[in-house]
């Protein structure tokens, strides 16, 4: 009995070692993308936004393959993130992605969605009124604030069909918002303030 226990007795670290190499380090992992996130929050509430979109970076490209669903999310906390620390150019493409993304999974969730629309039309909309003073040409911007008005739409129809009155009134003011923004002369827009994101 006695080699028996002491057989046993070492395999135990073994054992511990097959762990900590093989499903402990998805959890190890786990705790640092974390980490990271609430990182990211802690920098989103004292409004660093551009430490939060590199903690973001951080949690997306160390998350661990089982968790992978939860990416879409953090893609589109870090787009809002650079919205916020003149990242628009980058934040828009990267929203186009993720809504083309989201497209091809049958598995996302309505709600987000809708989410990454009204942000992906927010973007659209300020892009639209920096194109607008910088001279471009109605050509190049008309398209932009199109499919701003086209995302703040279908933001405003999901919301009123999950029953959001108050996402909805919302979405609504930013379409017409958008709508206005597309028919405003330009010498009365460089005279309006920059609308704040």
């Amino acid at each position: 009995m006695s080699k028996s226990f002491i057989l046993l007795w070492l395999l135990v670290p073994l054992a511990a070692a097959a762990y900590h190499y093989g499903p402990g380090q998805d959890k190890l992992r786990a705790d640092d993308v974390a980490a990271h996130i609430a990182r990211a929050k802690a920098h989103l509430d004292a409004e660093q936004f551009s430490e939060a979109v590199t903690a973001f970076d951080q949690a997306i490209s160390e998350m661990p393959p089982g968790q992978a669903k939860e990416i879409p999310r953090l893609r589109l906390e870090k787009a809002k993130a650079q919205m916020q620390c003149s990242g628009l150019p980058q934040a828009h493409k990267d929203l186009v992605s993720l809504l083309d993304d989201l497209g091809k999974n049958t598995a996302t969730p309505p709600a987000l969605i809708a989410e990454t629309k009204s942000t992906l039309a927010n973007a659209q909309y300020y892009m639209t009124w920096l194109l607008r003073l910088e001279g471009h040409a109605k050509e190049i911007w008309e398209p932009v604030i199109e499919s701003s008005r086209q995302n703040y739409r279908a933001a405003a129809e999901f919301s009123a069909q999950t029953g959001q009155p108050e996402a909805e009134e919302k979405a609504r003011e930013n379409l017409e918002a958008a709508i206005k923004l597309a028919r405003v002369d330009l010498g009365e827009l460089q005279g309006l303030p920059l609308p704040s994101q």
